[in-house]
């Protein structure tokens, strides 16, 4: 019997997200899928998440789930149909469909916890991005500029960080704005440009030029400070 954290936003039963989890003797406490609840979360053996809608926002939790250094494996709970929006990026050790057996629902949450053992006790790969003199680190989602730890929010993080996993690749407003604020975001380009502003004010006038302005393309990394670019013109 394991100790399993269902986090959810549906209102009652975890038979009603998971129907086959209730047939089992796990001891399960539910949650609300919310950052307030991340503050303090118990120790469980393994953490279930409610991924049948709202994809956006499970994947964006996820991600911050990850950061609070939770060790247990994370499951995500789905649909058939959404199975085709969820990839590696969410950060899920595995998936289960609601419609699910009990034998299914079982099998993977140990097999989940098994992993997840060798994994902890194994060497981590290492999580930092290092590119000019930009240090970022994805496990604490923290990014540093010299050293210095740069004030940033979510989504200028991890605008941040894709652009400098591909230093001097251009990238254009559209191709940022499905990476970064995923297929249906309805907020327009301009929205990238907005973000840019804000990321290139908070780099600082010496830094600002690392985001790079290909004129009628996008955006690019750049590991040359605006100092250097001075220099060479």
């Amino acid at each position: 019997m394991s100790h399993i954290l269902l986090l959810t936003n549906t209102m009652g039963a975890s038979a009603e997200v998971l129907p086959a989890l209730g047939l089992l003797q796990h001891q399960v406490k539910i949650l609300p899928a919310e950052s307030s609840v991340l503050i303090d979360v118990p120790d469980f053996d393994c953490v279930l998440i409610d991924s049948r809608k709202d994809f956006p926002n499970v994947k964006s939790f996820t991600k911050i789930l990850i950061t609070t250094g939770i060790n247990s494996p994370i499951i995500g709970i789905t649909t058939e149909g959404g199975l085709a929006a969820i990839n590696s990026d969410w950060g899920f050790d595995d998936v289960i469909l609601d419609t699910a057996g009990p034998a299914e629902v079982d099998a993977r949450i140990r097999i989940a916890i098994s992993k997840k053992h060798v994994v902890t006790g194994a060497n981590q790969i290492a999580t930092e991005i290092k590119s000019g003199d930009v240090v970022i680190d994805e496990s604490s989602y923290t990014a540093k500029l010299r050293g210095r730890t740069l004030d940033l929010t979510f989504k200028e993080f991890e605008l941040l960080k894709y652009l400098a996993q591909h230093p001097g690749r251009v990238f254009t407003r559209a191709q940022l704005l499905q990476e970064i604020w995923d297929y249906d975001y309805f907020g327009g380009t301009r929205t990238v440009d907005v973000h840019i502003r804000r990321l290139r004010s908070k780099l600082g006038p010496e830094f600002e030029a690392i985001i790079d302005t290909v004129r009628n393309v996008g955006y690019r990394f750049s590991t040359k400070t605006s100092e250097s670019i001075e220099n060479l013109q």
